[in-house]
């Protein structure tokens, strides 16, 4: 008898829960590697992973065109978890709080049903368990060792706490959004609390800039287009009597349009030097570019969407303004990410969070469905 989601979703409910016990910070999931390698070599699964990827597994089955990936991250963060599950993380400060488990286990579980029918697959199944996502630069290592070389479509999926279990979240065009994050040191002169006429004050620079950044959404990006600027690290100072030399801040801005995008890193930039100027120090910008909007094709989300209908609950999700750096593939290659529904407690990347496993028996049919689906459709 075939193999189905629902045979094999004890399997599944206990691969997601290991894998919750012993999560890996990202670029160090040498464990999780070899566990998700022996997996798939006892399913048969050609292990192609390139000699760049020191962490992460590419492995194929079927052959010829179209060759459709699969992507799940493995990655977990540097969270000390609080959930109290019997199966709660084992490594001290690690923990799967974004459910990266839950990606992994559905993973496994689809590469499981698709290895049954290996000899009837019409083209190649390519499975992309990717390093790093939480840092932002697994799915660049990906690309740039050759893991998704030769591919006519990957598509994935991030679990959402807020949709119930089931629910599938698909939409054309921006899912999630492009990520920039910044650090800003002002430098000016220390001097005695009390004598401040002797120094140049970063600390009141600094204020005075959090505060002008809002201009930058509120007056600046068209109101039509989607921008958040959130300072969420602030520092300068060592005791209550003295103005120090240096205080910085760091935090993101989230967009989902390109002009948007460079509009506030413009606005960005002229704020903090204009800032500086006028209270007479120096500013350091540090810029980093993060992933740009996930965006998932217009005509592949059409088919994915047909069928996912026939299967599962399709949902219309709201996007989310979070990031995730399978927009390097989607920015190279035809591509669709969805949200599938985990019906959590709280949100990603909260010490307790909690996911429920009803979902992953949805989530391997997702995969699998769509999967079939396009190597009879590309």
């Amino acid at each position: 008898m075939a193999k189905t989601a629902t045979s094999i979703n004890q399997t599944v409910i206990e691969t997601r829960h290991y894998l919750h016990q012993h999560p890996e910070v990202s670029d160090h999931e040498f464990e999780t590697t070899k566990y998700i390698t022996k997996r798939l070599e006892i399913l048969g699964y050609r292990i192609i992973t390139p000699k760049g990827l020191n962490t992460g597994v590419i492995a194929e089955i079927g052959s010829g065109h179209p060759v459709i990936a699969l992507r799940s991250d493995i990655d977990a963060l540097p969270i000390q978890e609080t959930t109290g599950l019997s199966f709660a993380s084992e490594n001290k400060g690690v923990m799967h709080a974004c459910g990266h488990d839950f990606h992994m286990a559905s993973l496994l579980g689809a590469a499981e049903l698709l290895a049954d029918e290996q000899d009837s697959l019409k083209g190649t199944i390519r499975l992309v368990f990717q390093p790093a996502e939480e840092t932002h630069v697994g799915a660049q290592e990906v690309v740039h060792a050759g893991g998704v070389n030769g591919i006519d479509a990957i598509f994935g999926f991030h679990n959402k706490p807020d949709l119930k279990a089931g629910d599938i979240g698909l939409l054309p065009g921006g899912l999630m959004a492009a990520v920039d994050q910044f650090t800003v040191t002002f430098t000016g002169v220390g001097t005695h609390a009390a004598m401040p006429q002797f120094g140049k004050d970063p600390i009141i620079a600094l204020t005075s800039t959090v505060n002008a950044l809002q201009t930058i959404v509120s007056r600046n990006e068209d109101p039509q287009k989607t921008a958040v600027v959130s300072v969420t690290h602030i520092d300068g100072g060592n005791t209550w009597n003295v103005l120090p030399e240096k205080a910085w801040f760091e935090g993101t801005v989230r967009t989902f349009d390109h002009d948007a995008r460079a509009v506030a890193k413009k606005q960005f930039i002229e704020i903090v030097n204009g800032q500086a100027a006028s209270f007479g120090v120096t500013a350091n910008i540090e810029w980093v570019e993060g992933p740009d909007v996930v965006n998932n094709d217009a005509k592949l989300t059409k088919i994915v969407e047909d069928e996912t209908q026939k299967h599962l609950n399709l949902v219309r999700p709201q996007p989310s303004n979070a990031g995730e750096d399978f927009a390097f593939f989607s920015q190279r290659i035809p591509s669709v990410f969805a949200f599938v529904g985990s019906n959590g407690n709280s949100d990603w990347h909260h010490s307790d969070l909690k996911l429920d496993d009803n979902g992953l028996a949805p989530a391997v049919n997702w995969y699998y469905y769509v999967a079939k689906r396009l190597l009879s459709e590309l």
